[in-house]
């Protein structure tokens, strides 16, 4: 197998198009020497290379300028990747910054894979797999709270608890070492009581970790939000409203949304991912009915339900249908049109659940309507999550492996409750705390890094 890990690398770090600047980045043992090889300073003259200072001068190819550029060299182990880097500024567009690159690969420099900067400052120690994966969703925020959740992670928030957790279970386990070959030097209750309380510990701290879990995918996915509805009740536009644009076409004609439609709104941090379904309802119409059937289909997933009833109208049977599938969901229910003649409260007496969670609306008099997104703040935001200092599991990866220690460690105090033996227990443990070392990076194969690394974009 060849180590790729002692090539030195380049790729354009700045995206592809029109720009100030694009930046080139080189990194690995060789990154001074190519740039002695294809930099001049404004007399044309090789230049004697100061750490993290910041050099004029021109890029050239056989004594001809390729670009003017600004160049810095930055000596390792201080740097991005823990390497020595170079970084240069040349001119925006793509064909500057693809020339200057050529002659980077020309001088011996080699094309840097997907994240592969990201990779070696972790295979070199500079950061651990949790700061790395912060990187790529930082670069993915959608909204401001994913960003400073993922911000807090590169700062070691998340490192920094997992790491305690794991000198608990190092020193519980040498002890247990110690009981098991030199029994003479310890007691099996001394012992025992001490992996129960340690125990005790860590599960409490990977049970509040494990509860954020549901938080941080909330911020950073955004809340599933299906509005649905028998038809002409006005979820199209409701969305048109909560967007403020003319997203989904209107008329009187029941049946004119036949697929769903998926939005992206940010409400206060939280982006919600609305989708606008077909009226569900008995239809002999085939593109109809796959609508329909579409929207069924959705419900499933769904974080939310916003449903609309007709206040107009009296409750239906489509209403009545659509009340069963959304059983088990988390619903916010509006009665749209009361504008109109109310028809509806008296049928809605036998419903209790959406009588006292009811909000009335008119979106034709935008009446109500802000009642609506006060609701799904209550409803996702209660308890003021503070993402510049509370520790959010964001990341699903991170999260089915503190499951996975827990459900160890669970194993472990189980045990203790049935007298077994101290052997039984090392193996709980030592299970439990390879599941926290794959969090960090400790312990972790090889193909799975590849793959993590891979989703990042060239020159990161």
């Amino acid at each position: 197998m060849i180590d790729n890990s002692i090539d030195t690398i380049v790729a354009i770090a700045t995206a592809h198009g029109n720009s100030g600047i694009n930046v080139i980045r080189i990194s690995g043992a060789d990154s001074k020497n190519i740039a002695d090889s294809i930099f001049v300073n404004k007399n044309r003259k090789k230049i004697e290379y100061k750490n993290r200072y910041m050099h004029y001068g021109f890029i050239v190819r056989d004594d001809i300028i390729i670009d003017e550029v600004l160049l810095c060299y930055m000596k390792g182990p201080n740097t991005y990747t823990a390497e020595d880097v170079v970084e240069i500024d040349c001119h925006g567009g793509a064909l500057s910054a693809k020339k200057i690159l050529e002659i980077c690969l020309e001088n011996g420099a080699r094309l840097a894979e997907a994240g592969e900067f990201t990779k070696r400052a972790f295979l070199n120690g500079r950061i651990d797999l949790t700061q790395a994966e912060a990187v790529i969703d930082i670069i993915n925020a959608n909204s401001e709270k994913s960003r400073g959740i993922s911000v807090g992670q590169l700062g070691g928030r998340l490192s920094n608890k997992v790491n305690e957790l794991i000198e608990l279970l190092t020193d519980v386990l040498s002890n247990i070492t110690v009981n098991i070959d030199y029994p003479e030097y310890d007691e099996d209750n001394i012992t025992i009581e001490k992996i129960k309380k340690n125990g005790n510990i860590i599960n409490d701290e990977l049970e509040k970790l494990i509860r954020t879990g549901n938080t941080g995918k909330i911020f950073k996915e955004g809340i599933n939000t299906l509005i649905i509805g028998k038809p002409n009740v006005g979820k199209s536009s409701l969305m048109n409203f909560l967007l403020n644009e003319n997203r989904a076409i209107v008329t009187e004609i029941p049946g004119t949304t036949r697929d769903t439609i998926e939005e992206k709104l940010n409400l206060n941090g939280i982006i919600l991912n609305i989708i606008d379904t077909a009226g569900i309802r008995k239809t002999d119409d085939v593109v109809e009915k796959i609508g329909v059937d579409k929207a069924i289909e959705k419900i499933e997933f769904a974080d939310l339900i916003i449903f609309v009833l007709d206040g107009s109208k009296k409750l239906e049977t489509e209403d009545l249908e659509i009340i069963k599938y959304i059983d088990d969901k988390k619903v916010i229910y509006i009665k749209n049109k009361t504008d109109l003649e109310d028809n509806l409260s008296e049928d809605l007496i036998n419903y209790k659940e959406i009588i006292d969670n009811c909000i009335n609306i008119s979106v034709a008099k935008n009446k109500g309507l802000d009642e609506i997104i006060s609701k799904i703040e209550d409803m996702f935001l209660a308890g003021e999550v503070d993402v510049s200092s509370d520790l959010i599991i964001n990341n699903e990866r991170q999260l089915d492996l503190l499951k996975k220690s827990k459900n160890s460690i669970t194993e472990v105090l189980s045990a203790i409750d049935n007298d077994l033996s101290i052997d039984f227990l090392e193996i709980d443990l030592k299970d439990s705390l390879e599941y926290l070392g794959q969090i960090v990076g400790r312990s972790v194969a090889d193909d799975l890094t590849d793959k993590l690394f891979k989703n990042f974009c060239i020159g990161k």
